[in-house]
């Protein structure tokens, strides 16, 4: 349980430390990060609330579907030309493509999505689900010491009355040996 909650703030820390220091609203330690769809701009592709992986590349081609940062937003959408540093992106769903961006700007390419996973982490996100996560995890950790102490307290009780059985064996047979040694 310790570890579980080392990670998940740990992870947290790190995304927010990279969002708000390196203004990199989509970290990808080992290159590979996770986002939520929010717009239907790809939709048949990709639905809002679809929990996307993202793994970087060393390179993309057309018809890859790529997260890129504009500023403060990500942005998933499909390679529809390279030309040298400049690409340029287009959503499934969307009448006009993109204003060229540079190669530099794609975080990566999408990989794998799991449909409606994406909800899920936007309420875990929340400053609620935050609270009642660190709140289980205490009460978790309070019930797993109040059992291993009740476990303990028994084993004690047991060895106790192991210890008082022994010696009451010992007095008796110390008597039984008093009594034929007396004439």
């Amino acid at each position: 349980m310790i570890l579980l909650i080392s990670v998940f703030f740990g992870s947290m820390i790190y995304t927010v430390n990279a969002r708000r220091v390196m203004h990199d609203e989509m970290p990808m330690p080992l290159g590979i990060g996770v986002s939520v769809v929010l717009s239907g701009s790809m939709e048949d592709a990709l639905q809002v609330n679809d929990l996307i992986v993202v793994k970087s590349a060393d390179a993309y081609a057309v018809d890859d579907v790529v997260v890129y940062q504009s500023g403060s937003d990500l942005i998933v959408h499909r390679i529809i030309s390279i030309d040298g540093d400049s690409v340029v992106t287009k959503g499934d769903a969307n009448n006009t493509a993109d204003d060229p961006i540079s190669l530099s700007s794609i975080k990566g390419l999408v990989v794998f999505r799991i449909p409606f996973l994406g909800l899920l982490v936007q309420l875990l996100q929340t400053t609620l689900a935050k609270i009642l996560i660190i709140l289980l995890a205490a009460f978790l950790l309070h019930r797993s010491w109040v059992s291993q102490k009740t476990a303990d307290d028994a084993e004690l009780d047991a060895i106790k009355a192991e210890i008082r059985r022994l010696k009451e064996e010992e007095e008796a047979r110390l008597q039984a040996d008093s009594s034929q040694t007396k004439p």
